[in-house]
């Protein structure tokens, strides 16, 4: 299934579903049109049933390629850096985001987004710390998560940090993991934060268990399954999947993106939707004919751009002013 573009906020009722074909998800007509010639050189996927190595190595050699430089590291713990950007001129304290690279639990490096820290920082006047956490199957749940927590935590205690004016973002994994940090704070009690950014998040280990769904751009059902197997290393998954949390209720107001293209694409809209039945208050950024990562891949679209606009507008607004 496939559903309308719309961006919606608050209580607004569902979008209506269109029937298209099978191969609909990797067809030239299904395609944002500035996304179909980037689209015919990327992969179906990452082949993890194979194993991750050379696809970790791969991914990690093209993250390191867009590193910046003096970007300041700091150690959290032995376990846990994080790279730190922050507008020059920036009062103190300010509103922070942390945030969380993606890779399916099992890859990436916060380097991968420098320049998307950087750009998101610098526009929105919100210092922006990126977490470098140990990566699954070496290291599964909770490990993973709780070295976010812990950069979170060590966030919260900058004497430049505004302490009411904190969120918790991420792409893909990454998403997954705020949301999960963003739950954890809720129920532990020790940081308040404003608002979570969940960009494609992946949250649900139930997607694509069945193999039925359409072939898919980058992230397949299998990619999907393999990786949370990894990751869940036989812990509770209703425990572990941030989108099986049964009470949402409580949680900071979220912005969550994704493209219709996506295998995330219906759990993030369900995880939208039950939050607002939870009272928190919600903006999806529905991209039609986008497939998983396409604003990393194809940066420059049309179609990237808004993404990336949303993300900015609406970050800086629910930062802008001290929420306590």
């Amino acid at each position: 299934m496939v559903y309308l573009a719309v961006r919606r906020e608050g209580t607004e009722s569902m979008p209506m579903a269109n029937t298209l074909p099978d191969n609909a998800f990797t067809s030239r007509q299904a395609l944002d049109p500035d996304l179909r010639k980037v689209a015919r050189f990327l992969p179906k996927g990452n082949a993890l049933q194979r194993g991750y190595k050379v696809q970790r190595a791969i991914m990690y050699l093209m993250g390191n390629a867009g590193r910046l430089r003096n970007v300041p590291v700091v150690a959290v713990n032995e376990h846990v850096k994080v790279r730190v950007h922050r507008p020059s001129g920036l009062p103190a304290p300010a509103p922070a985001l942390l945030w969380i690279h993606g890779g399916g639990t099992i890859m990436g490096t916060a380097v991968q987004d420098d320049k998307y820290c950087r750009k998101l920082s610098r526009l929105t006047g919100v210092s922006v710390v990126a977490v470098e956490h140990r990566l699954a199957p070496e290291h599964p749940y909770p490990a993973p998560l709780e070295d976010c927590y812990a950069a979170l935590r060590w966030l919260a205690l900058q004497p430049w940090v505004d302490p009411n004016r904190i969120a918790v973002g991420g792409a893909s994994a990454g998403g997954h993991f705020a949301a999960a940090v963003a739950q954890r704070a809720h129920d532990r009690n020790e940081v308040k934060l404003a608002y979570q950014m969940l960009v494609y998040p992946m949250l649900d280990d139930r997607t694509g268990a069945n193999r039925d769904g359409p072939k898919r751009i980058m992230w397949t059902e299998t990619d999907n399954q393999q990786a949370w197997r990894w990751y869940l290393n036989g812990a509770d998954p209703v425990e572990a999947a941030p989108g099986r949390r049964r009470d949402l209720s409580g949680l900071p107001p979220a912005w969550i993106g994704v493209g219709t293209l996506d295998l995330f694409h219906d759990e993030c809209l369900d995880y939208g939707r039950r939050l607002r039945e939870a009272g928190v208050p919600v903006h999806e950024e529905i991209a039609p004919g986008a497939f998983h990562a396409f604003d990393q891949i194809a940066d420059q679209a049309p179609i990237s751009v808004n993404f990336f606009a949303s993300q900015r507008d609406h970050l800086w607004a629910a930062l802008a002013e001290p929420t306590g």
